[in-house]
């Protein structure tokens, strides 16, 4: 190492080395200075690379004895710790890695999970929830509203919400610190089948091959029994001495158990057991994952509406057939549905208003007849 030599600055001292390339050489500027009683040499830098000169070091040394600049030593220790906290920090994409593993295999999770890479990761995913500003999440509703159906924005914004408070319930991380307005979605549908609508249906189900897909069908509108429900359905969770079906979790309340009707039990009974464990099996007699586009094929060749949900329209058809019957009050068909909420279960109200209507107007019908018939006799005396 070279001589050290003074400068004209008090503390300010330079070495001269060898630059690259054969270019001669420069001075490299060092400092020395005495703080809380200990002495420190600093390097201030080099002479060409750094524009460094006795003057600017000069300064530099004035900086760090009255604590305004932090030493080279103190710089790394700032950047390493930064950096470590960088990569123990909970980002976004850090909690959907661990989400997604508590996550079950299946359709919704496939929706999830190309909601959250066209839409979540590029705004979010290297910020921790505490980072995010309410500002940009109702920029991304804002943006996604343009081209998107209310719905599916609600389903990205639930999404990013569900990531948040997964870390947050696990003390991973802090989560979001304000609630995320999610668009308001009217997803109050009730569908319904005319007879012949339905007589198709079940015509075609029972001349094509796929009996798995048909049976299940079948079930959904014997019992009104949700998809998720009937791919979850074991082979004990049915009473046929009874005559009741055990729902496991029907979502999100405690296991239910509903009666078993005559047609349901048929079906159930004749129906092949390829596998010990679920009743609508999948490949290897494994959990089924999906049913939709054999369900669509079926739904296609009985000609039902294009707007006709495959599985979830027949649950909506068993349900508005018994409140259209005039024989099943709210309360019954909300156990039914295994529905949490009364509320849920009034959408199917005004088809039960409508039958009591009817009967009333008949009561109105009799009566006028009994006085066209009295009016009649009277006629007929005079």
């Amino acid at each position: 190492m070279s001589t050290r030599k003074k400068t004209d600055y008090p503390g300010v001292f330079f070495r001269e080395v060898s630059r690259a390339l054969g270019k001669g050489s420069e001075r490299v500027y060092y400092v020395v200075y005495k703080k809380a009683g200990r002495f420190y040499e600093e390097k201030a830098g080099k002479q060409y690379q750094d524009n460094m000169s006795p003057a600017k070091a000069a300064r530099i040394r004035g900086e760090l004895m009255e604590g305004k600049r932090l030493s080279r030593k103190k710089k790394r220790e700032r950047e390493k710790a930064a950096n470590k906290a960088e990569l123990d920090k909970w980002t976004i994409n850090r909690l959907w890695e661990s989400y997604v593993k508590t996550r079950e295999p299946g359709p919704g999770f496939v929706a999830d999970k190309a909601r959250y890479h066209k839409h979540i990761k590029k705004p979010f995913g290297s910020k921790a929830p505490s980072e995010i500003k309410p500002l940009e999440v109702e920029r991304l509703r804002i943006n996604l509203s343009k081209t998107l159906a209310p719905q599916t924005v609600k389903h990205v914004l639930n999404l990013l919400t569900w990531i948040t408070n997964y870390g947050a319930k696990n003390q991973l991380c802090e989560g979001l610190t304000f609630y995320v307005k999610k668009p308001v979605v009217n997803n109050v549908k009730t569908e319904y089948l005319t007879p012949d609508q339905m007589n198709n249906l079940l015509d075609t189900i029972e001349n094509q091959p796929n009996y798995q897909v048909g049976n299940l069908m079948k079930v959904a509108l014997f019992t009104g029994m949700r998809k998720g429900e009937l791919l979850n359905l074991l082979w004990k969770d049915l009473d046929f001495e009874r005559g009741f079906i055990t729902i496991r979790d029907p979502k999100g309340v405690k296991d239910q158990i509903i009666p078993m009707n005559d047609a349901a039990r048929e079906v159930l009974e004749t129906h092949p057991r390829e596998s010990r464990k679920y009743i609508f099996p999948g490949r290897d007699g494994g959990k089924r994952v999906t049913i939709d586009a054999a369900a669509r094929k079926i739904k296609k060749k009985a000609g039902l509406p294009k707007d006709f949900r495959a599985i979830h329209g027949l649950r909506h058809h068993f349900a508005s057939m018994l409140a259209s019957s005039g024989k099943v009050d709210m309360y019954t068909l909300q156990k039914l549905l295994t529905h949490k909420s009364p509320l849920m279960t009034q959408r199917y109200a005004h088809l039960r208003d409508e039958t009591l209507k009817q009967a009333s107007q008949l009561m109105n019908d009799l009566v006028t007849d009994v006085r066209n018939s009295k009016a009649k006799l009277v006629e007929i005396n005079q």
